[in-house]
């Protein structure tokens, strides 16, 4: 909105970006990370909803149809604008991302985030305040999603509600579990397969899907933990 209707530079309208994603993180995360496990990421995916039937109902957002003519954005003089060129943006985001999500993993945090996750009883017990602590995923994980939310715009100059439909939301859900949650490398290998398979498998047609279910359920039965191996098994 930022770039389009106020002709800010994209780099200018980033940090705005991060800061309303943080905001909406505490908002949001605050009355509802009392919950646990099922309920919380139901709630979760409702609000994911909440805000994009909000969205389409708004004139600033353009409605259902969104915004579009979105300024790509110049990098040292160079106008990022072609397929190829996003291609190579997303690769640096992506190592960005895995680097300081192994930095957050072995930070104090990051071992609060282990002890909730394996026992959030127990982490309470030990003195850990589990919800600041979770309140900390929320919002990192909000920061995450508007860095990539940012540049999605720009690579496609166009966004709308339905770009964020709740089928997205659980396939970033899918690729998380089937990867394996808390390990690193699985996450990214899910990503993989939910992306990929599903185009492998197009040229069986009405059936492809079908067959994607079915190794999807074969997977939570033999590797419920993820794919990933884990350490040590």
């Amino acid at each position: 909105m930022l770039s389009h209707t106020f002709g800010l530079n994209f780099w200018l309208t980033l940090p705005v970006a991060v800061g309303a994603a943080v905001i909406a993180g505490i908002v949001i995360g605050t009355p509802t990370l009392r919950l646990r496990s099922d309920y919380l990421a139901i709630v979760t995916l409702g609000f994911g909803e909440i805000v994009r039937f909000t969205a389409r109902n708004l004139d600033i957002t353009g409605g259902a149809s969104g915004i579009s003519g979105i300024q790509q954005p110049w990098l040292f003089g160079w106008h990022i604008n072609t397929p190829l060129e996003f291609y190579y943006v997303f690769v640096v985001l992506a190592i960005i991302a895995v680097i300081v999500c192994v930095r957050l993993q072995h930070s104090r945090l990051g071992r609060a985030w282990l002890y909730v996750r394996h026992d959030e009883d127990a982490a309470e017990a030990m003195g850990i305040d589990t919800v600041r602590v979770k309140l900390a995923a929320y919002v990192i994980g909000a920061i995450f999603g508007s860095i990539g939310g940012a540049f999605f715009a720009v690579n496609l100059s166009a966004i709308s509600p339905e770009s964020f439909s709740f089928q997205q939301s659980v396939l970033i859900l899918m690729a998380v579990i089937l990867g394996g949650m808390g390990k690193i490398p699985g996450v990214i290998l899910g990503a993989f397969i939910v992306v990929l398979a599903p185009e492998l498998l197009r040229d069986l047609g009405e059936y492809r899907l079908l067959l994607f279910a079915v190794g999807l359920l074969l997977v939570m039965l033999f590797r419920p933990s993820g794919i990933w191996p884990v350490r040590g098994k």
